[in-house]
């Protein structure tokens, strides 16, 4: 609704978003580079776009625009950024990241290299439950694999945001499982039993393609005794996280282990205050995209956007199917139009509800499909955290990513296969 309490053409509401894919797809080609064209370009021409547009004031669009770039999620998303960069860094200069990927080279034979950093990330994922927190951990030391093994660094990259989601999808600790169980009045551990009925099919054929891929990598690693101490950093990364605590307490205590092994590599603490500004600095893109995004994406949720697409997936839904179908559209169209899972499911799970009671499906079938789709799109768009995240410590686009995310893709077929053949039987 706007001020006069006129309601804006539905289309023109979700223009900005179209407008930023169509800037970015013709710079894109102009240049004859995907990936010459930064995504923050993009969405500077559609933020102002979408300012345009919107009735009021310039003061009071403003005003919405930085609510939406303010919004508390953005905010954490962008200090868990900011530590995340510091401990990269720091983590590099003291050498944990040779040595943890050396170590990794040494137990994993190269064939298994890919299929085991995938199985990493969706155990470490499922007992996290965040794959924020899974992308930190792991893709530095992903990045140091691809530069070992002379893999692509995007196909790497994209072997972990994959299996970080495995976990996202399915933790019982993960806020898209509570935001999707508690909503629509089911247990966690039943939306688990479905949920896992179809997400394991798609995770055994991305293992088997990525066995397939490895077939013939063969990686030698550094000669010389692993140092041991040096991995602790990530070590505590990771056993932290499956503890349970906060990310970005986890990340602000592997910088203090930084510093404290920092003297035993011949680096003072000058140099590495040094190496933790560098590390934030290189997050400056992330974090500029991430506030655009959240204030662009809020002007076209003020504007009606996200009303018209609810509208218009509703009204004509027959049977079953039709109506699974709905609920599934529906919170990944809300997830491209958020860049956030857990809000997508928040904001869709209400209709959702209704739809399921109306014709008639088990809750337990509905939180699944909320959750497994949320995390689908999730996964898939370049200004989306997790991307953004992995594309940041690893030193690539975002978009460089995507044509390699075999997961978020397999999943999407097995689910729709899953909607289509009614299948889990039990729960459909």
């Amino acid at each position: 609704m706007t001020k006069n309490g006129e309601k804006m053409n539905g289309w023109l509401a979700l223009s900005p978003l179209l407008v930023f894919l169509a800037v970015y797809l013709l710079a894109s080609l102009i240049a004859g580079d995907f990936y010459a064209v930064p995504v923050s370009s993009a969405f500077v021409v559609a933020s102002c776009y979408a300012l345009i547009i919107t009735r009021g004031s310039m003061d009071e669009k403003i005003r919405i625009f930085s609510k939406g770039a303010a919004n508390e999620n953005i905010l954490l998303m962008i200090w868990i950024f900011v530590l995340a960069g510091a401990f990269a860094s720091s983590a590099e200069a003291i050498g944990c990241i040779d040595a943890t990927v050396n170590l990794c080279l040494k137990l994993l034979p190269g064939r298994f290299i890919l299929a085991g950093m995938f199985l990493a990330a969706c155990l470490i994922s499922l007992a996290v439950g965040t794959s924020v927190g899974t992308i930190v951990a792991l893709a530095p030391i992903a990045a140091g694999i691809a530069e070992q093994s002379g893999s692509s660094p995007a196909l790497i990259a994209a072997v972990i945001v994959g299996g970080a989601f495995f976990g996202d999808n399915l933790s019982f600790i993960s806020d898209t499982t509570i935001a999707a169980t508690r909503t629509q009045g089911c247990s966690m551990s039943d939306k688990f039993k479905v949920n896992v009925r179809i997400t394991l099919p798609a995770t055994l054929i991305v293992l088997a393609i990525y066995l397939f891929m490895g077939r013939d990598m063969d990686v030698t690693p550094i000669e010389g005794k692993v140092e041991m101490v040096k991995i602790l950093p990530y070590l505590a990364i990771i056993v932290l996280a499956v503890s349970g605590v906060n990310v970005l307490l986890s990340l602000a205590l592997g910088i203090g282990i930084c510093f404290v092994l920092a003297p035993f590599s011949g680096i003072g603490i000058i140099a590495m205050l040094g190496h933790v500004g560098s590390g934030i600095a290189g997050m400056g893109d992330l974090i500029i995209v991430t506030l655009l995004a959240g204030g662009m994406l809020r002007v076209i949720s003020h504007n009606g956007g996200m009303e018209f697409i609810t509208r218009g997936l509703t009204k004509n839904i027959k049977g079953k199917r039709g109506a699974e179908f709905s609920i599934s559209a529906l919170v990944g169209i809300s997830d491209l139009c958020t860049a956030n899972n857990t809000i997508a499911i928040l904001t869709t799970a209400e209709i959702a509800r209704n739809i399921g009671k109306q014709y008639g499906l088990d809750p337990r079938k509905v939180s699944s499909l909320l959750d497994t789709f949320s995390c689908i799109v999730q996964g898939a768009i370049p200004y989306g955290a997790q991307l953004l995240m992995a594309s940041g410590l690893i030193g690539i686009s975002s978009v460089e990513i995507i044509r390699y995310l075999y997961y978020p893709l397999v999943l999407f077929v097995v689910c729709c296969l899953c909607i289509v053949f009614r299948l889990p039987r039990k729960y459909s």
